[in-house]
């Protein structure tokens, strides 16, 4: 009960908070206070909006936004979002294109669960769609999902991913971005023990903490000075009353994104005190800058306790995967034993999340995999952000990524068994990217 009124205090003052914002809004917006034209009340009236907006969006899931694509045809092509499968604690989707035939190049982007949606990766898809095929996880968040539906730790969380990977097939190019890059390489090798023909034909690593100790970060440091009993006592909530997964433990998205913030608060509040100096100067718009990253920023959810807990476990103070020790039900998972998997890993010079060395400690993990076969980007200057998304991703980072895959596809036949029997659109070769400035 203890952990349910923290969990419902944590709410209303996100809610009093998202009052405060429409009552000053609200207040100042009246046409009287224009007898008497002093600037207090638009900057109390464009504080209500701002803060009204950012704190209603914490509880809302975003939605993809993406209508259309333009295509080799020169038309605008329909995108509709289809579920592939779903399971309690996630889903795999897909992005079809209607009226395109099937790409040779097809993508599964393994997205993060550490607290905001998939749609974090929404312009990462948008880069990628018109030159692949692209199927996206698509967790759920773990206050909506009822304590019936069972418990979900980094092991179910492993074996997901090994699902998804199967249900795709063999021609599928794996890229995960940041904190599943190591689960993503595990479920590899599983199934190159359990079911070598299901693996992936290529696996791109984008700034995951493949070895937490190779480069330390505030959030390896932070890992290293908790104890896993104050952890669990600091930061695990009950979901509250209000919610289908009500009684469920959980590391709660509102915390989480407090210590997104906190890492990162000279920034942040700068960034608030423009955007609300804009409002009243009235020169800000609802489709601003601001809006579009915060709009996506601040959209949180929960992640189920077992989870959280046992990634910062095993992964960070266990170094399970950096010392190839991760089990699976009892039995070890060899990384070496991946053996036809072309391996790239990115990562970012200024990545202040997973530091430059932790991502690219899999190529070592992967003692089976021809050295030829093997591939690492370090972008310079490019933050975490950076290299899954905007002018780095899009310049110099996707470029290469194309390039990776096309380099073991094979001649563009699709061999998944459940690809269609249709004809194949070529692959186009990309030029090598050059460096570019963000």
């Amino acid at each position: 009960m203890k952990t349910i009124m923290s969990y419902d205090l944590m709410e209303t003052v996100r809610n009093t908070n998202e009052w405060m914002g429409a009552s000053a809004r609200a207040m100042a917006s009246y046409p009287i206070w224009g007898l008497t034209p002093h600037p207090m009340f638009k900057v109390m009236s464009a504080w209500g909006r701002v803060t009204e907006r950012s704190f209603a969006r914490m509880v809302i899931k975003p939605d993809w936004g993406i209508v259309s694509i333009a295509a080799d045809d020169g038309r605008d092509h329909l995108v509709e979002v289809e579920t592939v499968m779903d399971k309690p604690f996630g889903s795999l989707i897909h992005f079809n294109v209607h009226g395109r035939e099937p790409m040779a190049r097809r993508v599964l982007l393994v997205a993060p669960m550490s607290g905001h949606y998939a749609t974090l990766l929404r312009s990462t898809v948008t880069s990628l769609l018109p030159d692949a095929d692209v199927w996206i996880t698509d967790w759920h968040n773990a206050r909506d999902i009822p304590v019936s539906a069972g418990k979900f730790d980094i092991e179910d969380y492993t074996l997901y991913l090994v699902d998804f990977m199967k249900e795709l097939g063999p021609d599928i190019n794996v890229i995960a971005v940041c904190q599943p890059a190591p689960i993503a390489l595990v479920a590899t090798a599983y199934l190159a023990e359990e079911e070598p023909a299901a693996q992936p034909r290529t696996l791109t690593l984008i700034g995951g903490p493949i070895d937490p100790d190779a480069a330390a970060t505030e959030v390896t440091d932070f890992g290293r000075r908790v104890t896993m009993g104050q952890l669990e006592q600091m930061v695990i909530q009950r979901v509250g009353f209000k919610y289908k997964g009500a009684g469920r433990l959980v590391y709660p998205g509102l915390m989480q994104l407090a210590s997104f913030i906190s890492m990162n608060m000279d920034k942040h509040t700068q960034a608030f005190q423009e955007k609300i100096w804009n409002e009243a100067s009235g020169e800000a718009t609802v489709l601003d800058k601001h809006y579009r990253f915060y709009d996506e920023y601040l959209a949180v959810m929960d992640m189920t306790a077992e989870f959280y807990l046992s990634t910062v476990d095993r992964i960070f103070k266990g170094l399970e995967i950096a010392e190839n020790r991760f089990e699976i039900n009892g039995k070890r998972v060899d990384i070496g034993k991946i053996t036809s998997v072309a391996v790239k890993t990115v990562e970012g010079e200024k990545d202040d999340i997973s530091a430059p060395g932790q991502c690219v400690a899999a190529l070592d993990l992967c003692t089976g995999v021809p050295d030829a076969m093997k591939n690492n980007h370090l972008e310079p200057d490019a933050g975490h952000y950076g290299i899954f998304a905007g002018s780095h991703w899009r310049n110099n980072i996707r470029p290469l990524v194309l390039d990776f895959i096309d380099e073991y596809a094979d001649g563009g036949e699709q061999t998944s068994p459940k690809a269609k029997a249709a004809t194949v659109t070529p692959i186009r070769k990309k030029p090598k990217a050059t460096k570019a400035t963000a």
